[in-house]
């Protein structure tokens, strides 16, 4: 079962998600560089604090809790102390490029709390062979949406086209890293409907996906746990494919996002 992630401050979502089954709860408390990193795009600036931290470990039974801290800075050490002592189950570093950065993050944590890398730059793609071995690592959640901006993209989901995330698979797997990426919306929402994500994540192996904003439809008649179920009901079923099917299905996706990322360049090329 692939854990789906829901980021909340809110308590009452977080009690509802931890009543069902493989569901990760998420703060978010990433600030230093985000605003001018996703100045003019359409994309999520949390707003969540130290002691949300808190507040939704202190209402969670089953589900783990994990909490993105800033980027390694010099205040790093004194984050991680602070969300430790509130109950952080699992820590992620964002936004690092160079292997370095996050052996040291790893050494901060010191064993107290699995850490999750955050893969979305093109330097920590470059050197993942070079930190895939670092002691305390538990999971690598490839970040397609700031990933295929700092590798020159334009669809958030050409990486996984083009076998860039098929690479970090591989490479993760060897290693008995858990894997994950990117973010999902309803079954039959989003540019690339979320029935085709989870089936990249069912043949890539993945164990993680973000619940994104969109399938958090306000038009939908459907409750979250339907959503959820439902999603979980398409799981079951794609995990029955035989390999020609995973096969088809994966040139048939390859090809979707490939028309897609096209569409999006002739836009951007096109006068104004």
């Amino acid at each position: 079962m692939i854990d789906l992630i829901q980021i909340t401050n809110d308590p009452d979502m977080a009690r509802r998600c931890d009543a069902m089954d493989g569901m990760r709860l998420w703060v978010d408390l990433e600030r230093k560089g985000k605003a001018e990193r996703q100045a003019g795009r359409n994309t999520f600036i949390s707003s969540h604090t130290l002691d949300d931290v808190g507040r939704i470990k202190a209402v969670l039974r089953r589900s783990p809790l994990m909490v993105r801290v800033n980027p390694l800075n010099p205040d790093t050490d004194a984050e991680v102390e602070a969300v430790l002592a509130q109950g952080a189950d699992w820590l992620m570093l964002p936004m690092f490029s160079e292997a370095g950065e996050l052996r040291d993050f790893c050494a901060l944590v010191a064993g107290r709390a699995p850490v999750v890398a955050l893969l979305e730059t093109a330097g920590a793609f470059e050197t993942l062979p070079m930190w895939m071995k670092t002691p305390g690592l538990h999971e690598v959640y490839v970040g397609l949406n700031d990933l295929h901006l700092s590798l020159g993209l334009r669809f958030m989901f050409e990486p996984l086209a083009l076998g860039l995330v098929d690479s970090v698979s591989r490479l993760v797997h060897a290693q008995g890293l858990r894997l994950g990426f990117g973010g999902i919306a309803g079954l039959d929402d989003g540019l690339l409907p979320g029935r085709d994500v989870l089936a990249e994540h069912l043949r890539l192996g993945s164990r993680a996906v973000i619940l994104s904003r969109t399938f958090h439809r306000s038009d939908s008649e459907d409750r979250f746990e339907d959503r959820v179920a439902a999603l979980r009901a398409a799981e079951e079923h794609l995990m029955q494919r035989d390999e020609g099917q995973i096969e088809a299905d994966r040139q048939r996706i390859a090809d979707v996002i490939g028309d897609i990322a096209l569409a999006q360049r002739g836009a951007g090329d096109a006068p104004a």
